[in-house]
C-alpha cells in the first residue's frame, strides 16, 4: 500500500513539472530521474525510434553510467524486440540469461540485473520506450508496470506537444513576417485600378 502511495504522488509530482515546462530536454530528464525513484530502480532511461534505420535513440537516461550508454547503437529489432513490435510492456528478471538482451556482457559489467521495457505509442504509432533498470533480480509487480506505462504515455505526449507547440510558433511567426505592413510589398489593387476605361475601335478589331 505505500508503494502504491508513492508512484501515485510521483505520477502526480511529474506530470504537474512537465505541464509546466516547454523543453522536450527537460521533461525527459525530470522524469527518469523520478522513476527511479519512485521505483528505488538502480536507473531509467527514454528512448525515441528512428524510423529511417529502426534504431532507438536515446532522449535521457538517470543512474546509468556513460560506459554503458555508449555501449553501442540500440537496435529496435535486437534490445527487447518484442515490447516495441507487440507494444506491450516486457520484463526481464535474469539479463545474464535472457536471449533478448542486445548487449549482455555490457548489462553485466554496469551492475544490471533486471529490466522493464514499456513502449510508449501516441495514437496506433509507436513513439519509443522507456526503459527501468534494477541492480538486483526484480519480479516487476502489475503496479510497477501500470505506474511506468502512465508515466511514459504522459511524457510521450508531453514531448509531442513540445513539438507540435514549436512547428505552430515557427509557423505563426513566419506568418506574422508575411503580414508585417512594413516587410509586405504593397501591390494591392482597388475594383478598378488598372482596368481600362473604354477600347478604341482598333483595339477591338485587333482582339477579334
Amino acid at each position: 500500500m505505500e508503494r502504491s502511495q508513492i508512484t501515485y504522488d510521483t505520477l502526480i509530482q511529474i506530470t504537474k513539472a512537465i505541464s509546466t515546462i516547454r523543453d522536450p530536454e527537460d521533461i525527459v530528464l525530470i522524469t527518469v530521474e523520478g522513476v527511479t525513484h519512485a521505483l528505488k530502480a538502480k536507473g531509467c532511461a527514454l528512448f525515441l525510434i528512428n524510423s529511417r534505420n529502426n534504431q532507438l535513440g536515446l532522449a535521457g537516461s538517470y543512474g546509468l553510467s556513460q560506459e554503458y550508454l555508449d555501449k553501442g547503437p540500440v537496435s529496435a529489432a535486437r534490445s527487447i524486440a518484442s515490447a516495441l513490435r507487440d507494444l506491450q510492456p516486457v520484463a526481464i528478471y535474469d539479463v545474464n540469461d535472457d536471449p533478448r538482451i542486445q548487449y549482455p556482457e555490457a548489462a553485466r559489467r554496469e551492475g544490471i540485473a533486471s529490466i522493464l521495457s514499456v513502449p510508449i505509442i501516441l495514437g496506433t504509432r509507436l513513439f519509443g520506450c522507456m526503459r527501468i533498470y534494477t541492480a538486483t533480480p526484480w519480479e516487476f509487480s502489475l503496479n510497477d508496470v501500470n505506474f511506468t506505462q502512465a508515466v511514459a504515455q504522459v511524457v510521450g505526449m508531453a514531448i509531442e506537444m513540445c513539438r507540435v507547440n514549436r512547428g505552430l510558433k515557427e509557423s505563426i511567426d513566419i506568418l506574422k513576417t508575411m503580414r508585417d505592413p512594413k516587410l509586405m510589398a504593397y501591390n494591392k489593387r482597388t475594383p478598378y485600378e488598372g482596368v481600362p476605361t473604354g477600347f478604341t475601335r482598333e483595339e477591338i478589331a485587333q482582339a477579334s
